[in-house]
């Protein structure tokens, strides 16, 4: 590939700093690397591959002569500057919500539907972190047997709330640790007033992202759109529910999957196995500790239905700062 001058905007958060880490760690052909964030953060000095960068603030930032903006720094942001910068002649990979479901927007799984990114007009957008780690699982499926529906459940980390919730887990942790017994036996301490609507330190919480319309979280209608945007299947019916658990980084999914005709086990493990981008687990389970660090999606307990013959049961689950954000956002970029 030839050498493209790539500005990381939101490059001091959680996911633009996993962003440069796989910049590097995927010898991506840099020609002059730039750092973007909000004001608080200009002025920093980042120690890159490519030298020392020094952040600029991006409301001030002139953005001419990039080739490649990959975007993470919050719906508003993107909406307020990814347009200027595509008149500069940049193309803007979006980590936000922003463009998601504007019907000019590709929405982008690299290695499930990298056909939909040749059609951009100058922005595309990354699904969200929970959609992205199953349509890895999903789409392979999908090619040989259509879905018709899905139930999903998932089990999101608290990185999915950024450094907040990271550190958020980490002292809400320590706090209630120190009374064991409370924990067992009722009489705990809310520790603060934490980033969420109950505790997340050792608690699980069957609510993740803000209510909306119908009694379902934007986290939850995220999972239905875009699913459905992605796969190019607009009457596939989707049931979720959005769960956040005190893990630090990696989400998982159980999705029961019903497809247009029967799929058995042995079938869909198979697809799985081959598809790019996913590891099957037969031999134990994989967990979101396991994902840490790692690129690949990991996928086990792939069984079929019993309640409904004909399905298959699934548990997917993937670094949600890596393939779930970070390397999908350069994976869209290698694509093009």
């Amino acid at each position: 590939m030839a050498e493209r001058n790539v500005v990381v905007v939101g490059a001091t958060g959680a996911v633009g700093r996993t962003m440069l880490s796989i910049l590097e760690a995927r010898n991506f052909p840099v020609g002059e690397l730039r750092l973007m964030a909000s004001a608080r953060s200009a002025g920093q000095k980042v120690s890159t591959r490519w030298g020392e960068i020094e952040v600029e603030d991006l409301v001030d930032a002139n953005p001419a002569g990039m080739d490649i903006a990959l975007f993470s720094a919050g719906g508003a942001r993107s909406k307020e500057h990814a347009p200027r910068f595509v008149e500069e002649g940049v193309l803007v990979v979006d980590n936000s919500s922003a463009f998601r479901m504007d019907p000019d927007v590709p929405l982008v799984v690299a290695q499930v539907n990298d056909h939909a990114a040749a059609d951009h007009q100058g922005i595309i957008a990354n699904p969200n972190c929970t959609t992205m780690v199953l349509m890895m699982a999903a789409g392979p499926l999908h090619r040989t047997h259509r879905i018709r529906r899905m139930v999903a459940t998932t089990y999101q980390s608290v990185s999915g709330s950024g450094m907040a919730g990271m550190e958020g887990l980490a002292d809400e942790a320590a706090a209630l640790i120190k009374d064991r017994d409370a924990l067992a036996k009722g009489g705990w301490v809310d520790p603060s007033e934490g980033l969420y609507e109950r505790p997340i330190g050792f608690n699980v919480l069957p609510m993740a992202g803000t209510v909306t319309e119908h009694g379902y979280t934007d986290e939850e209608w995220k999972l239905v759109n875009e699913t459905r945007k992605i796969l190019d299947a607009p009457d596939i019916a989707v049931e979720p529910t959005c769960v956040r658990v005190p893990v630090m980084v990696g989400h998982g999914i159980a999705a029961s999957i019903f497809f247009d005709r029967p799929l058995d086990a042995a079938t869909a493990r198979a697809a799985l196995g081959d598809a790019p981008g996913v590891e099957l687990w037969e031999d134990k389970t994989p967990t979101p500790l396991d994902t840490a660090g790692v690129d690949n999606v990991l996928v086990g307990r792939v069984r079929g239905t019993i309640g409904e013959d004909g399905g298959i049961n699934l548990w997917a689950v993937g670094d949600n700062l890596r393939k779930g954000a970070a390397l999908n956002a350069v994976q869209i970029a290698e694509l093009l």
